[in-house]
């Protein structure tokens, strides 16, 4: 007796899919089909067309693979972008980032960024991002109105904060939220003490008893520059890494922001915890803070993810850009050209950001039973012909611009490069008046 047919709400036929689980596979003329926001099909050509699907789509000479996964960024940043460039961090931070969001940081600045943001990203090819700003709730909002997926990181400091007058504060809203949204299918709440400098070993305790009892992740700027940890060591006789080990909060759950300085101790205290690493080369380069080791980590068997950073200090929220980088450098870094391989750039780009998040199990690769976020990258153009290596191509010459279709637990965000939730024009009109209030072109 022949088997029912498989039923599906939408059936995709791509020239190429990319599962990046299991490593270095790609699949010629297979389809994926998705059905209540899931992958339930993954097969050829011909088995797929048997399946009784409610939409059909042909997407020729295109590459489907996971969304892409930005493991670290400040979404609302968008609208301080070029406000202050080509300067170091600490000038950068002190004189000006610090000042600006005092000045302007509020509900309505975090909203308009975080949609900002959240529409260069689909664009992007992002499905789910991570976000460490002020006024997280309206974030998470933001996050939900959307359709995206997101880890957002309660910011903690150890002086005032835009809508937190005091750590304790912070950490409070940040319990609150992660109790109203813990079973939100695309939302994660993480707390996210600023960096050991901005943050004291007290406020450190109270975050990882918290983040224990709750099963909460961490995510935190560590080892961003040779001064901050100089500086560590100067003050308090060790290095920042050291410190959080001591304290307890190394571990499977903590997300190690930067980390351009790494020690052979530090390597070693990585490895033992199982610590995940967020790389962010862009910003790294721009603010000359330094470089990640990336294959050395990797190689030590350190879960590598990639990140933006945010646009004030990048200037873009472009993942795939970010990820060609992070390629690139991770060769001169290594001095090898074998160092991070096209299909690995992908896989830290996808399920290593996943791992990171502590969300591997919904989503990062496309396996049967996880969640449909799902990118489709448009391979036509004369730039990327002939195609040898398709995963080479995406990586070393294709640019976001070849992002066509994009879906995030099976919900379509951009159809043919037009996004199905936001307003584009809205979205800049709103993103110029910032420009033109914070430059001071109209009263504040």
């Amino acid at each position: 007796m022949p088997k029912p047919a498989i039923v599906l709400d939408l059936l995709l036929l791509p020239t190429w899919l990319v599962p990046v689980e299991p490593a270095g596979v790609v699949l010629k003329e297979h389809g994926l089909g998705i059905r209540d926001g899931r992958i339930v099909f993954i097969g050829p050509r011909a088995e797929a067309l048997k399946c009784n699907a409610a939409e059909v789509r042909e997407l020729p000479d295109v590459l489907l693979s996971p969304g892409l996964i930005n493991a670290h960024g400040h979404a609302a940043m968008t609208l301080f972008r070029g406000l202050a460039d080509d300067l170091p961090l600490m000038t950068w931070l002190e004189n000006h980032i610090w000042p600006a969001e005092g000045k302007w940081v509020d509900e309505d600045f975090v909203r308009d960024g975080t949609d900002l943001a959240i529409a260069e990203q689909i664009k992007g090819g992002i499905t789910c991002f991570s976000d460490m700003y002020f006024f997280p709730k309206v974030a998470s909002e933001r996050v939900h109105n959307s359709g995206i997926r997101a880890q957002i990181a309660i910011p903690i400091l150890d002086f005032p904060i835009p809508g937190a007058a005091s750590a304790d504060e912070a950490i409070r809203q940040g319990v609150e939220l992660f109790g109203d949204l813990k079973h939100h299918e695309r939302i994660k709440i993480t707390f996210g003490p600023h960096a050991p400098y901005t943050v004291g070993d007290e406020n450190l305790e109270k975050i990882r008893v918290i983040a224990e009892e709750l099963d909460a992740s961490i995510h935190m700027h560590v080892h961003e520059t040779a001064f901050e940890v100089q500086q560590a060591v100067e003050q308090r006789g060790e290095r920042p890494l050291a410190r959080l080990g001591r304290l307890g909060l190394l571990g499977p759950r903590f997300q190690a922001v930067h980390m351009t300085q790494i020690s052979d101790d530090d390597l070693a205290l990585l490895v033992e915890s199982n610590t995940s690493v967020i790389h962010c080369p862009e910003s790294n380069l721009k603010l000359a803070s330094g470089f990640c080791p990336v294959e050395r980590l990797w190689q030590a068997g350190v879960n590598v993810a990639v990140g933006t950073d945010g646009a004030a200090s990048n200037n873009d929220l472009d993942l795939l850009g970010e990820t060609r980088t992070a390629a690139l450098l991770a060769k001169a870094v290594a001095g090898s050209a074998t160092a991070l391989d096209a299909h690995r750039a992908l896989r830290m780009a996808t399920l290593n950001g996943a791992r990171a998040l502590g969300i591997e199990a919904e989503t990062g690769s496309l396996e049967l039973g996880k969640a449909a976020d799902i990118v489709a990258f448009d391979l036509s153009g004369l730039a990327q012909q002939p195609v040898y290596d398709p995963v080479s191509q995406l990586i070393y010459a294709t640019g976001r611009d070849c992002v066509k279709h994009l879906w995030v637990a099976g919900k379509q965000l951009l159809d043919d490069r037009r996004l199905t939730r936001l307003d584009e024009q809205l979205l800049g009109e709103t993103a110029r008046a910032w420009g033109r209030r914070i430059s001071g072109h109209t009263e504040s």
